[in-house]
């Protein structure tokens, strides 16, 4: 062994094997023995450790999940899952797909019905994991939990449907209680008892000059509102004369409102049916036509409590019956406004559940080319019929005297707001042609339409329509849900609401109040 010292130190070892005469570099031997792991070599590592262990672990933890609902949780299961990947799983799915599919089709043990049904998911998790059910058992459970709820669910549907149109139609005691304190005015207080209207006034209400607006209703909240609404919006309203018909019960307090209340310029009348005075044959066709439609209103009634349905489409008709309105000799009259005012030609009839919000002068001066009723058809949904207003979803197109003589996808016309041409309506049979169409209908069962006033007229009326613009005349509202734009409705000169909300009473929709 040589040593070669320099100022700076140790340059160089060098060792002699004298046997051989070679030399070896002592530095690089021992190196070779000890050599480090540098970090360019463990970080890879541990990124790879870093991203493949947790996928482990999360496959592992699911794999003894999955082993311990089909093994008896022994760890042969388990590895038979970590080294045969994802068969059992598969099926596993595949045997509860099938068990479903059993219980959808009703075929299997059982087929479907269970007895004693559980109520609540927690009672059916508890009953499989203690008794150890099979999949097919836990599927057919299911099944009939599910059905039971639906049922359930349904039922409430119904139920709930009922009562709201009852609530809604219901008379509200505010306004039972505004009916008394109007008699009693009108027996106090000598302005209430005044003429209707004015002598000065008498002359307007045959004057053809005038725009003539009538109102059937028993309601007098409601005509106050159809009264003001029209008088505050028109351009000119001492052209206009309001002839408001009542039954006997109304008269009184409906008198004393509008003789307490005046309404700028406008002349209202108000008439009682009492103090009309009809031919032997008006008597007994109105007779008749009221018990027509009261067969109806039992007929329907009867069934409506037998069925289950939901508030949508055509069975929201059927609760119509429900409604005041069915049997209420002021909602048919309108048949007969031309024996009610035999000294009109022309006349804007306005439903007592509408809110007019422009004027009505260019309405009242339209020409109906001949025809006899001018109405909205289709309302405002362009070229095509809305929803639900078409001919089929008032008639029953089952029957051939219906199918043979009408077509399923006319548009039905809006009966709420309608000029009338009486002059043009006296040249027709159209009130007879009314009562044909009860009287078949009596014989069809009371099959032939749906419920409610306007089926029948669409078939007297057929043929002697006259269309009118859409934004005369907005329907629907009062419903459920919301049936009309924003838009639609601050451009619409007339708010019908043929819905059990109105918009004065609290059960009505909140966004609708702002228009009255």
């Amino acid at each position: 062994m040589k040593f070669y010292i320099s100022t700076t130190g140790i340059k160089r070892v060098t060792i002699s094997n004298t046997g051989t005469g070679k030399r070896s570099s002592a530095p690089a031997a021992a190196l070779a023995g000890r050599r480090i792991p540098s970090s360019r070599t463990l970080l890879p590592v541990v990124l790879v450790l870093g991203i493949v262990l947790p996928f482990l672990f999360v496959r592992v933890a699911f794999l003894v999940l999955e082993s311990s609902a089909v093994c008896s949780s022994s760890l042969g299961c388990i590895g038979r899952r970590i080294f045969s990947g994802s068969d059992t799983s598969l099926k596993l799915r595949e045997e509860l797909t099938r068990a479903l599919i059993e219980a959808k089709d009703g075929s299997g043990n059982g087929g479907g019905r269970i007895q004693g049904t559980l109520d609540s998911f927690n009672e059916l998790v508890k009953e499989v994991t203690s008794k150890r059910q099979d999949i097919k058992a836990f599927a057919f459970k299911t099944k009939a939990m599910l059905l039971k709820m639906e049922h359930e669910v349904q039922s409430s549907r119904q139920r709930e449907s009922i009562y709201w149109h009852l609530a809604s139609h219901g008379v509200p005691k505010s306004l039972h209680c505004l009916c008394l304190k109007l008699a009693e005015e009108y027996a106090v207080n000598a302005m209430a008892r005044s003429r209707l209207p004015s002598p000065e006034y008498v002359s307007h209400l045959t004057d053809p000059s005038f725009h003539h607006v009538v109102l059937l209703t028993d309601n007098v909240l409601a005509a106050s509102v159809v009264v003001s609404s029209t008088v505050q919006n028109s351009a000119r309203p001492e052209k206009l004369v309001f002839h408001i018909v009542t039954d006997k019960k109304t008269y009184t307090p409906m008198h004393s409102w509008f003789a307490i209340n005046s309404f700028r310029s406008a002349v209202v009348e108000v008439k009682g049916l009492h103090q009309y005075d009809w031919s032997q044959e008006v008597n007994v066709g109105v007779k008749e036509m009221l018990e027509a439609h009261r067969l109806i209103w039992s007929h329907y009634y009867k069934n409506l409590k037998h069925e289950d349905f939901e508030y949508e489409g055509e069975n929201r008709r059927c609760l119509e019956v429900l409604s005041p309105s069915c049997l209420s000799l002021m909602n048919h009259l309108r048949i007969y406004i031309p024996e009610l005012f035999p000294d009109l030609n022309k006349i804007l009839f306005l439903d007592d559940d509408v809110v007019v919000q422009h004027d009505l002068s260019s309405l009242l001066e339209l020409d109906l080319n001949g025809k006899v009723v001018g109405a909205v058809v289709g309302s405002s949904c362009g070229d095509n019929c809305c929803p639900g207003r078409k001919y089929k979803d008032y008639l029953n197109f089952s029957y051939p005297i219906i199918s043979s003589n009408f077509d399923h996808d006319h548009c039905a016309w809006l009966y709420g707001m309608n000029v009338l041409d009486l002059e043009a309506w006296r040249r027709t049979n159209i009130t007879a042609t009314y009562h044909k169409w009860l009287k078949l209908n009596l014989k069809s069962g009371l099959e032939l339409w749906q419920p409610g006033a306007l089926p029948p007229a669409l078939l007297a009326l057929d043929g002697n329509v006259h269309p009118i613009d859409p934004s005369w005349h907005v329907a629907e509202l009062g419903q459920r849900s919301l049936e009309a734009h924003e838009e639609t409705l601050k451009s619409a000169a007339v708010l019908h609401f043929s819905g059990p909300a109105k918009p004065w009473l609290e059960i009505g929709l909140p966004e609708k109040r702002p228009t009255v």
